[in-house]
């Protein structure tokens, strides 16, 4: 490893297994003392153990690094500033935080309950603010730090089932680009991971759903050829590092589609097409007549209607 995080400390939620975890140790092993927050749950959000944050803290010590674990859940605003807190008491700064927590509650759109909705948005997008919030305010006193977020494909293009998840993660990416704006004049960076990996998590989707989701005629950012080793969870970490390093100084505000060998700079949103009227307002009638040669002409449809409903 080359110590290109020597001397600072990082705070990585959702590190105890899949993503986390792999961007922890990975910190910890480029000389970065590390938080490992993780309420240790099943996928339903049953149980909860302190084994695998405090296995990833056993990894990053027993490898001559830095970690303490933290279990607290990141829903309630003030685990945030716990969280903050936590860093400075132990290794006295906080220069990194990564958010990598997640849980999927998918259901179709006309199936889903209230709960499933709240506890998706809770985790990932309410989850997201209360730690990047704290985490601000402390960089910004500082004048320095990265903040590292993660979208999905999901929350960019749209995945059958999970309008929960797409909605949060489209949201995250959102908030990440606002605060972008809002800590970068104090020398904080704040960039959007858009992962592809097998986790838990994703491999916990049934096949039939994974066949809808990839059957709506656009592709959903799955790279051609690539093979089940290019989805390794620890393949993220990498670039992961490189956002959290100062050679990544000038980048922010951006999102990056990262999986196996693959980092790609995303585009951002950006006009395409333009019909302008030089004098009143359109009317319906003459968007009928224009719009289908102009700016709806070939527009693909995610999802076109079946014979059989």
């Amino acid at each position: 490893m080359t110590d290109t995080l020597a001397g600072k400390a990082a705070i990585v939620t959702g590190a105890g297994r899949g993503i986390g975890s792999g961007v922890a140790r990975l910190l910890a092993a480029e000389g970065a003392a590390v938080v490992v927050n993780d309420l240790g749950v099943e996928l339903d959000g049953s149980g909860g153990t302190a084994s695998h944050a405090e296995g990833v803290v056993a990894q990053i010590t027993a490898a001559g690094g830095r970690a303490v674990a933290s279990h607290v859940s990141v829903t309630e605003f003030e685990n945030g500033e716990a969280l903050v807190c936590q860093a400075v008491e132990a290794f006295g700064r906080l220069d990194i935080v990564v958010t990598c927590h997640g849980i999927l509650r998918d259901r179709m759109i006309f199936n889903m309950s209230e709960q499933e909705w709240d506890d998706v948005i809770d985790v990932h997008l309410s989850g997201t603010f209360n730690v990047v919030r704290h985490a601000a305010r402390h960089m910004r006193a500082k004048r320095a730090g990265r903040i590292i977020t993660f979208s999905s494909t999901s929350g960019l293009w749209g995945s059958s089932g999970q309008a929960n998840y797409g909605a949060a993660k489209s949201a995250i990416g959102g908030l990440t680009k606002v605060v972008a704006r809002d800590v970068g004049r104090y020398g904080v960076t704040a960039n959007v991971i858009v992962p592809m990996a097998a986790t838990r998590m994703t491999t916990s989707v049934p096949q039939a759903a994974e066949a809808a989701r990839s059957s709506s005629g656009i592709a959903l950012g799955t790279p051609e050829g690539a093979t089940e080793t290019d989805f390794d969870p620890d393949d993220v970490a990498p670039f992961v590092a490189y956002l959290a390093s100062d050679f990544a100084a000038g980048v922010n505000g951006q999102f990056f589609f990262v999986y196996g060998k693959s980092v790609s700079l995303m585009s951002q949103p950006r006009l395409e097409r333009t019909v302008l009227k030089p004098e009143g307002f359109w009317s319906v009638e003459e968007l009928v007549e224009l719009l289908p040669r102009t700016i709806a002409k070939d527009l693909p449809n995610p999802a076109p209607p079946h014979a059989d409903g």
